[in-house]
């Protein structure tokens, strides 16, 4: 069975983010042959037409042709004001810019994370918007919102909360069936 290089996109910049500790936690319970790297969008400027002519910034490159090589991407983000947080909203239209944007046809699982008790559900509808207009192929189920995620993480960062750690596992079990199921989809034998 062919490894499955996952890339993880945390829409917060915070180190110890609730979402940055959900992201961590799906790697860590990704099926045998899956493994995650979390990419860093700090360093991606502001989205501006005018760098934009002059060509893909450096970092801006990097991170496309990372998602391009991937065969899936997970995306973890808090709500803020009930949307999409600015910085990964700049990141994803950094990455739709040009005809080669690599999302087309990427297979992607979100989740998110909150204090309180939605745990970030009007997020991922918005969220979910943009990868669709990115023709992005999301994961519809399971659906995973972290709900008073504060006290599922103790002060290591680990879950300690068994539910959600099953239905984080569940959902990667069936992103990895997902990634499977994009690439017959696109790539008939």
């Amino acid at each position: 069975m062919e490894q499955l290089d996952v890339v993880g996109l945390c829409g917060s910049l915070r180190a110890a983010s609730l979402n940055r500790l959900a992201l961590y936690l799906a790697g860590e319970l990704m099926p045998r042959g899956m493994c995650l790297d979390v990419l860093e969008i700090r360093d991606i400027p502001l989205f501006d037409g005018d760098v934009l002519a002059k060509g893909l910034p450096a970092s801006v490159a990097q991170l496309r042709e990372r998602i391009r090589r991937a065969h899936g991407v997970v995306l973890a983000t808090p709500e803020y004001n009930f949307s999409i947080p600015g910085v990964l909203k700049n990141t994803l239209d950094w990455a739709s810019r040009g005809d080669d944007q690599p999302f087309a046809l990427k297979p992607v699982a979100i989740l998110s994370a909150s204090p309180g008790p939605l745990g970030g559900a009007r997020v991922q509808y918005d969220l979910r918007r943009v990868m669709l207009y990115m023709n992005a192929q999301v994961l519809a189920k399971p659906e995973v919102f972290i709900g008073g995620a504060v006290g599922k993480f103790d002060a290591d960062g680990r879950c300690n909360d068994e539910p959600t750690r099953k239905f984080v596992g569940d959902q990667m079990l069936s992103f990895q069936r997902w990634i499977g199921a994009v690439k017959r989809m696109t790539n008939p034998a």
